[in-house]
């Protein structure tokens, strides 16, 4: 048996392990960053989970990923960038929209994950790299329809969040701006206490259905804090330059591996 075969946490090979905490810490960086670790993280739990049925790795990302929400999350809550008003019910409908998106993942065949996340995460890499400027003051809309966007929002993209999770706190944000006319903070904090919650929803119902492997996830929630620590001292220039190539790199190797698994089943075992 060679040194990297050698058995981890879980029964993970120790590559796997090494690979999943490096992927997790650039996901991570880039989340501090710019937002959208998903779109590394979880085609790095895919490639790391090679053995195991996709709900794994996406349910194991929850974990890791969920304990850097918290600190992010926490830094927003103190400086007064929620807006709880709308956040209260945000938390419940995001809660209830998880819950429901990862049981809805739990029942669609493993091959039909893989398919749709050869279109989905390549999709949602576009949309997360694009250059954006966010207003820094508030628009002018109507409370009532305010509220009616973030809560719809909150709902939808937490099933979205639930059933594959790249890209929800871009999509979060583009909405809570330019929809329901937050200002860029109130909704940068907001889309921490929604993306936190969808989450624990997620977390919850992928655990009860015993799709996470806590040894791994707690591994690379201690990456995935380092990494958020590092990334939010960065300038957004400085850290794109890392974070665009990796993205590149993970979305490239995630397609070749998972058309390679689909066309030539026999190879992966």
């Amino acid at each position: 048996m060679g040194f990297l075969e050698l058995t981890t946490l879980n029964g993970l090979p120790l590559w796997a392990l090494a690979l999943t905490c490096v992927g997790v810490f650039l996901a991570s960086f880039m989340d501090a960053i710019a937002g959208g670790g998903g779109i590394i993280s979880v085609p790095t739990y895919l490639l790391a989970f090679h053995n195991l049925p996709t709900y794994y790795a996406l349910g194991t990302n929850k974990l890791s990923a969920g304990v850097g929400t918290v600190f992010s999350t926490a830094r927003f809550v103190k400086n007064g960038f929620v807006d709880w008003a709308l956040a209260v019910p945000s938390i419940v409908l995001a809660l209830g929209g998880s819950m429901g998106g990862t049981w809805l993942q739990h029942h669609t065949p493993d091959v039909v994950l893989k398919y749709l996340l050869l279109v989905v995460l390549p999709v949602t890499a576009a949309v997360t790299l694009r250059t954006r400027v966010w207003p820094d003051a508030p628009g002018r809309i109507d409370r009532r329809l305010q509220a009616a966007v973030a809560w719809g929002a909150s709902l939808l993209i937490g099933a979205y969040d639930g059933y594959y999770g790249p890209g929800t706190g871009t999509f979060l944000m583009i909405i809570f701006i330019r929809l329901a006319k937050m200002d860029t903070r109130t909704a940068a904090g907001n889309v921490k206490v929604v993306n936190l919650s969808s989450n624990i929803g997620s977390l919850f119902t992928a655990w009860q259905a015993g799709y996470v492997l806590w040894g791994v996830g707690a591994a690379a929630a201690v990456f995935s804090i380092l990494g958020h620590y590092l990334g939010a001292g960065l300038a957004i220039k400085n850290g794109s330059k890392i974070v665009r190539p990796a993205v590149i790199v993970v979305l490239l190797l995630l397609a070749v591996k998972v058309a390679s698994e689909l066309i030539f089943p026999e190879f992966w075992g």
